[in-house]
């Protein structure tokens, strides 16, 4: 059993955070990791030239000009085809899009500029009504949106009626999916229902793919790292003597989640600088498994070392599950995982 007696060790089931309307609206800034992300920083792998490709495309969007070609003394530059208001980063988890997506955020020379998760502005409708969050995204030069999904009908009918508007007042749009446009929803709910609502918002963007390997997994061994409860405990104890940390039952903050809604996951670990989880078992319900991985995304934002006891991290998703239409969700969930458990590994090491 952990020792809790240290002040430094708090839990995250105690936590019940509430965020403000404005907060939300405040905090649309790409995370802390990406705060200094450039297009100079992004390595393009030569394995894969669709990268290279989608960086000097991006650069043309965000104002930026690329490096031109040398060509004869009388030739003449290529005329470049407008773009269309939006870019639409489809590939993979881990090859590089959300750090693209910053670069973008970085380099536009904009006035009023806002960058979030999907669910970040479907919470901000949540929070705010959809008129008022019309209103006060209105007039932005440039909106940012990583991991776009469309999980049901509601989220899909909310998000093409609030793009529509802002494309029309002049808004420009950026977003990453593993998903193409046009294929959002599928296997999920009744796409063909919502195929004119969902065609229509993949006509304000243009379509680039980017392909390659997840970045993360190039270095590790490929299996989250479990702990005995002893070495979890030793873990514990170090961390608290430096910051707080959590320390919590798997079960317990999966049953939280359920309480607090997804945008406000980032206040559960406001101020912690290591996240404990205790005997992790499988995820069986697609609800439960659905908030876990929104949870694992903000604190691969935050970029916090996670350590945990049960079975490794990267089997917590049940085989079905991993072969239904949230697919790539559990992988990606999987691939931070993996990262942010080898961290912590490296971290402790003498």
């Amino acid at each position: 059993m952990t020792d809790t007696t240290s002040p430094n060790v708090l839990h995250l089931t105690e936590r019940q955070p509430v965020v403000t309307g404005p907060e939300m609206l405040a905090a649309l800034v790409p995370p802390p990791q990406f705060d200094t992300a450039t297009f100079e920083s992004y390595r393009s792998d030569d394995a894969y030239p669709s990268q290279a490709e989608a960086k000097e495309l991006l650069q043309r969007f965000a104002g930026r000009s690329a490096p031109a070609k040398k060509g004869g003394l009388f030739s003449r530059a290529k005329k470049q085809p407008q773009l269309k208001p939006g870019v639409y980063l489809d590939g993979g988890f881990g090859v590089g899009k959300t750090h693209l997506l910053a670069a973008i955020y970085h380099a536009m020379p904009a006035r009023r500029k806002y960058f979030g998760s999907f669910i970040e502005y479907t919470a901000l409708v949540g929070a705010l009504g959809y008129r008022n969050t019309v209103d006060l995204l209105r007039g932005a030069d440039l909106l940012c949106i990583d991991e776009f999904e469309l999980d049901d009908p509601g989220d899909t009918m909310v998000m093409t009626r609030l793009l529509g508007e802002l494309v029309a007042s002049g808004t420009r749009l950026a977003a990453t999916s593993n998903t193409p446009p046009n294929a959002l929803g599928e296997g999920r709910f009744a796409a063909q229902d919502f195929l004119r609502e969902i065609h229509a918002m993949s006509d304000s963007f243009e379509t680039i793919r980017i392909d390659g390997v997840d970045f993360r997994q190039r270095a590790l061994d490929g299996q989250a790292i479990a702990l005995d409860p002893d070495s979890y405990a030793r873990r514990i104890a170090n961390a608290a003597a430096a910051g707080p940390v959590s320390d919590d039952a798997f079960a317990g903050v999966v049953k939280h989640l359920s309480t607090v809604h997804p945008s406000r996951y980032i206040r559960l670990i406001d101020g912690i600088t290591l996240v404990g989880l205790r005997d992790v078992q499988v995820l069986t319900d697609q609800s439960e498994a659905l908030r876990f991985v929104a949870f694992v995304d903000r604190v691969y934002d935050a970029q916090l070392p996670l350590i945990a006891t049960g079975i490794s991290l990267d089997a917590v998703f049940a085989d079905e599950m991993l072969n239904g239409g949230y697919r790539k969700k559990y992988l990606r969930a999987i691939s931070r995982l993996n990262a942010l458990t080898h961290a912590a590994a490296s971290e402790s090491a003498p």
